[in-house]
């Protein structure tokens, strides 16, 4: 676990593709744990820390999480995350490149829960859901290619799916049809950034989290990014002036 941004109300981390977000029946550790156990140890504090899980990803995926600190804080990314009040970008290394450099994907998911797996299907069905990404090539190398993604919709599985439907399976992905294992057992599927309206101070929060160190695939793709001038950074802006404060109240006789 990396700390990428931390406040009085919330912490952002760099998620593995070995850690789980929330306690699920595997019995492991789950990162809210973590954190709360960073938190504890950093603080010198007794007792509970609060910890509020704001969202999730896929055990095998890594990348950007948030935590809430408070409960305000928790209130307040939910509807955030519930309104779509944010912006959120995937990288995905996959073996064959989609046809088109760039593109959108529109299809109808549905979710087989006794599979944990989602199906695309072109047209409505039974218990579907509309599901649109967006993608672009940004880089390739002799045999894979690199995806940004970006998620019009948050549905289980959905860049794993649709990815594979179009004959992408991510690297890694033995569930969407990829052919082989990762040797950590994860699939390159990385959460890259995400930026939102502080709930609290009205910041505008824009955390990066940097690809997977012990992978030297993401690794070359990092040194082919940088060497064609390709750039995303951490950063916190300050929140807009509230425009009454800017009021001359002064009185006139």
């Amino acid at each position: 676990m990396q700390v990428l941004y931390e406040d009085n109300h919330i912490i952002i981390v760099n998620k593995t593709c070995t850690e789980i977000v929330q306690a699920d029946k595997t019995g492991d550790k789950p990162l809210s744990e973590l954190v709360q156990e960073y938190l504890k140890e950093k603080y010198n504090k007794p007792g509970n820390v609060f910890i509020g899980v704001t969202h999730r990803l896929d055990r095998p995926t890594s990348g950007v999480v948030v935590f809430a600190k408070t409960s305000k804080a928790l209130s307040r990314m939910n509807d955030i995350f519930r309104d779509h009040n944010l912006t959120k970008k995937y990288w995905a290394i996959v073996k064959d490149c989609p046809p088109d450099s760039e593109g959108t994907l529109v299809d109808y998911l549905v979710r087989i829960e006794k599979i944990n797996k989602s199906f695309a299907y072109p047209e409505r069905r039974p218990n579907s859901k509309k599901s649109i990404l967006h993608y672009k090539v940004i880089a390739r190398s002799d045999n894979y290619c690199l995806l940004e993604i970006n998620l019009e919709t948050g549905r289980h599985h959905q860049i794993r799916c649709q990815l594979s439907n179009i004959g992408c399976p991510i690297r890694g992905d033995l569930k969407y049809g990829y052919p082989r294992s990762n040797p950590d057992g994860g699939i390159s599927l990385h959460a890259r950034s995400i930026e939102f309206v502080h709930p609290v101070s009205h910041k505008t929060i824009h955390m990066v989290a940097p690809v997977p160190e012990n992978d030297p695939l993401w690794q070359a793709f990092s040194k082919i990014l940088a060497e064609s001038g390709y750039a995303d950074e951490s950063f916190v802006t300050d929140a807009p002036e509230d425009p009454e404060k800017n009021v001359n109240t002064q009185s006139v006789d």
